[in-house]
């Protein structure tokens, strides 16, 4: 029963939402580092039932912690946008600080063609993926479930469902012009894993469909944010 869908929404906070607009920018963030520990993460699975084979070689934790490093690998060279296929979850209003963020409704085509600009070789994102929410807890048999890479990166806990996720995934991509940043708390470091990064390539302004505005956003930061979007995509709608 999958609809496609066409658009496809960020939800942010005021000053996330205003940079967003203000830059044309999506936000790419490595595999390992989103908020949920568990996100994407090869302990999804169970790497214990190795098939016996005739010779016992190579022995069976070998091939177990192998398959387990592989898994680990495509995880950490994985870079991911993180999208809704809704703009009035209530919960998630109110995560993006209790209704006074932003909702960015996206033309996903147009986002596609535009990540295909901005990397190099073939590590553009060429479809959005819908996230599957289940118990973590009831982990697939990795031997004989052949869970595949992308079910790794598409699986997230029951209690994340809400979010209705869809997900632009990069893999080791080579960035061309995209901008970066690395979270507050690294600032002071020496050396950053560079993981931490968060790249930000730029987009087209036809991407930029809808600008929902938080019901508690102050009156004065919704002229802000209407006059970007406005500059931003003359055609835009604003709720």
């Amino acid at each position: 029963s999958y609809m496609p869908v066409s658009t496809l929404y960020k939800y942010l906070d005021f000053e996330g939402g205003r940079l967003m607009l203000k830059y044309r920018t999506l936000q790419f963030t490595n595999a390992t580092k989103f908020n949920d520990p568990f996100d994407c993460h090869p302990d999804l699975f169970d790497f214990s039932n190795v098939p016996k084979n005739a010779r016992n070689w190579p022995p069976a934790d070998f091939i177990s912690q192998m398959e387990y490093t592989h898994m680990k690998n495509y995880r950490e060279q994985t870079w991911i946008c993180c999208l809704s296929k809704v703009c009035d979850s209530l919960l998630m209003w109110a995560y993006y600080n209790n209704h006074k963020g932003i909702c960015i409704g996206l033309n996903l085509e147009s986002v596609l063609r535009s990540c295909q600009d901005r990397f190099w070789g073939l590590s553009a994102p060429q479809k959005a993926y819908e996230v599957r929410y289940r118990d973590i807890n009831d982990k697939p048999d990795f031997f004989r479930d052949r869970p595949s890479l992308s079910d790794m990166l598409l699986t997230k806990a029951k209690v994340w469902e809400h979010e209705q996720e869809m997900r632009l995934i990069a893999e080791d991509p080579h960035w061309v012009g995209s901008a970066y940043d690395v979270p507050k708390e690294f600032y002071e470091e020496e050396s950053i894993d560079g993981k931490e990064i968060r790249h930000y390539p730029r987009i087209t302004p036809d991407c930029f469909e809808s600008v929902y505005l938080g019901v508690n956003m102050l009156p004065r930061k919704k002229e802000q944010i209407i006059e970007i979007a406005r500059d931003l995509n003359p055609n835009i709608h604003i709720y």
